[in-house]
């Protein structure tokens, strides 16, 4: 299948209808149409029902959808591998979760900027699913991520373990009851073990799925949640946040996960790897916060 008519299909989706599409892609109505009609053709199935108001997907067009995502992805990494500018002899693509980008994906690129000048790099940001599937097909080479699922041809490195503290903006806040309380995902063995201590705590009023975005919250409005304490540091140094003392400690660790198709390419992985772990630890990104009790 031509990547041109994967493109088209996409262009129809993200656009909403059949003119924006042909716009986008400086082509005529009818050749958009075309290619639609191609591709349904070809799979023996109806993608799209087209509506006044626009477009719908049908439910064999959003499982299409996926793979169509994947393979121009793929067909963009093929080009931009086989096409390297003059110097440079290797790609790095990494897929990076949001919370973690600062203190390692962020330092991880940096360091490989300034010490490996014959890889081209590419980061992009993630949510732990969709990381573990552009692994899977190869869209990325390695991942920054909280969950050591590493599959079959990937290899995964412990990076680092932090500690999760209690943090709120009022220092008198209640340990448990708190109705600025925010729950904060921060992977599925922290949400056990959360659900496990604060079993009759109820149901926070508001969830994030990203530390960052839980801080900035509450920062703004005002409350208390569990957060990664390199991300809550700075704020009790400053006094913008109070660590609640006695409050349960948690901690989780973040990997590295590596696509081994990829990994002969970086032989100097495993030292690199190894250096970053004795720089975190240097630089304290596991916080150290002892007043808090483990649970």
């Amino acid at each position: 299948m031509k990547i041109s008519l994967l493109d088209t299909f996409l262009a129809i989706v993200e656009t909403g209808n059949l003119v924006r599409a042909s716009e986008r892609l400086n082509v005529t109505q009818s050749t958009v149409t075309a290619r639609l009609q191609s591709i349904e053709e070809e799979l023996g199935q109806t993608l799209l029902h087209r509506q006044k108001a626009g477009v719908r997907l049908t439910a064999a067009g959003a499982k299409f959808k996926r793979y169509a995502e994947a393979m121009t992805q793929l067909w963009r990494q093929a080009r931009q591998e086989t096409a390297l500018p003059a110097g440079i002899e290797s790609v790095f693509n990494l897929g990076c979760d949001i919370d973690l980008w600062p203190a390692l994906g962020g330092r991880l690129i940096n360091v490989l900027h300034r010490e490996k000048a014959t890889t081209a790099l590419s980061a992009w940001p993630a949510g732990q699913e969709e990381l573990q599937q552009w692994l899977t097909s190869n869209l990325i080479d390695a991942a920054i991520t909280y969950r050591p699922s590493a599959r079959e041809g990937q290899s995964a490195h412990t990076l680092v373990t932090e500690d999760l503290i209690l943090t709120s903006t009022r220092p008198d806040s209640p340990l448990r009851f708190d109705p600025g309380y925010v729950y904060v995902d921060l992977g599925p063995d922290y949400g056990r073990r959360h659900a496990e201590i604060y079993a009759d705590a109820g149901v926070a009023k508001i969830q994030f799925g990203s530390a960052i975005w839980a801080r900035d919250f509450i920062l703004e409005n005002g409350g208390t949640a569990y957060l990664p304490a390199r991300l809550a540091t700075p704020y009790l140094e400053s006094g913008q946040l109070h660590l609640m003392e006695g409050a349960p400690l948690f901690t989780r660790s973040a990997y590295f996960i590596a696509n081994d198709s990829a990994a002969p390419a970086w032989p100097w992985l495993p030292a690199f790897l190894a250096r970053l772990r004795d720089e975190l630890k240097t630089a304290g990104t596991a916080g150290d916060q002892s007043s808090a009790k483990r649970p």
